[in-house]
């Protein structure tokens, strides 16, 4: 029983990562604290996809059943609605068709990308809150390796840009007050 007891674990693991990113999404989306919104998304994110890659480095999981049944809809418009309004003028950025097979530039969202890897993962959640631990990794495997690790990928990669432009894009004399007052305060 070993392997179940690992198995198990793992699903358990992942849920709380899932959940984590799940609920602080919904809240960023609410409107709550828009002045740490893209802290709190990188940091969010950032985790989950070091959850998929820990899904991604495994075997890949096999269900007893090879067949899901339809997994009610999921509403994740008023997410991406309240993401899209709180990054407004924001959301659209450049994206890499496949950065692998082609060079083609195509536009992305963050708003989309945060609502994809929402109901992938609420999906997995739905499986795990069953019982159906196995089912659970499996579709968090297949869906992180055929949608929402490329678009959780992207989000990182927009969220840590626009940190950084906040952060270092600062008025050189505001900036060098800090320094100062950091050093002689």
């Amino acid at each position: 029983m070993p392997e179940y007891d690992e198995t198990r674990l793992l699903a358990d693991e992942c849920a709380a990562e899932a959940r984590y990113f799940v609920e602080t999404t919904v809240e960023v989306a609410s409107g709550a604290a828009p002045e740490s919104a893209i802290p709190l998304l990188l940091l969010a994110t950032s985790q989950v996809q070091l959850m998929g890659a820990r899904l991604g480095a495994i075997a890949d999981v096999v269900l007893v059943e090879r067949f899901e049944p339809d997994a009610p809809d999921s509403d994740v418009d008023p997410l991406r609605e309240g993401i899209a309004r709180l990054f407004d003028g924001l959301d659209e950025y450049a994206d890499l068709e496949d950065p692998v097979t082609s060079g083609a530039v195509t536009s992305g969202s963050l708003s989309n990308d945060l609502a994809i890897i929402t109901e992938a993962l609420t999906h997995g959640l739905a499986h795990h809150s069953a019982g159906r631990t196995t089912e659970a990794l499996w579709w968090w495997q297949f869906s992180y390796l055929s949608v929402w690790g490329e678009r959780a990928a992207m989000a990182v990669r927009v969220l840590q840009g626009l940190l950084a432009h906040v952060r270092l894009d600062a008025d050189e004399e505001t900036v060098a007050d800090a320094e100062f007052d950091a050093l002689h305060g």
